[in-house]
């Protein structure tokens, strides 16, 4: 199977994912076959009180990745849903971008398992985890 461009993983995104989603700003930076690395940037907007990013809107990245990284890996989007998500959050992200690591566990025929690490841009530590586990529906 083909592994999408990095121009080809944003089209994705953009073409396919909810108004409220793609307002977060989120964009592909790199992308392999079972890796994609995306930012969120840092906005007002999507911050609670001292310039933390709010946990919804890292929790919305980490799944976005997670789903292009798989759309990345099978050539492109197909027909899946989000079965489970879990988040861990270590420290915060604030007035920096977000960095987003997804990568793919497992790629089965009707299951898959991710994860996503979240770090501020230029930073090494990890400020949240997230495991993703994804029905494939075709």
């Amino acid at each position: 199977m083909t592994t999408l461009t990095v121009e080809q993983a944003q089209a994705v995104l953009d073409e396919n994912f909810a108004p409220w989603v793609r307002s977060l700003g989120i964009h592909v930076t790199a992308c392999g076959p079972e890796t994609t690395t995306m930012r969120v940037p840092f906005a007002p907007d999507l911050c609670r009180v001292g310039g933390t990013i709010c946990g919804q809107a890292l929790a919305s990245g980490a799944d976005t990745a997670m789903v292009i990284a798989l759309a990345t890996a099978m050539g492109g989007l197909k027909p899946l849903t989000t079965v489970d998500m879990m988040m861990n959050f270590m420290r915060p992200v604030a007035n920096k971008d977000a960095v987003l690591d997804a990568r793919i566990m497992r790629l089965g025929k009707t299951l898959a398992f991710c994860t996503c690490e979240i770090r501020e841009m230029g930073g090494t530590k990890p400020a949240a985890f997230a495991t993703g586990t994804y029905a494939i529906l075709a």
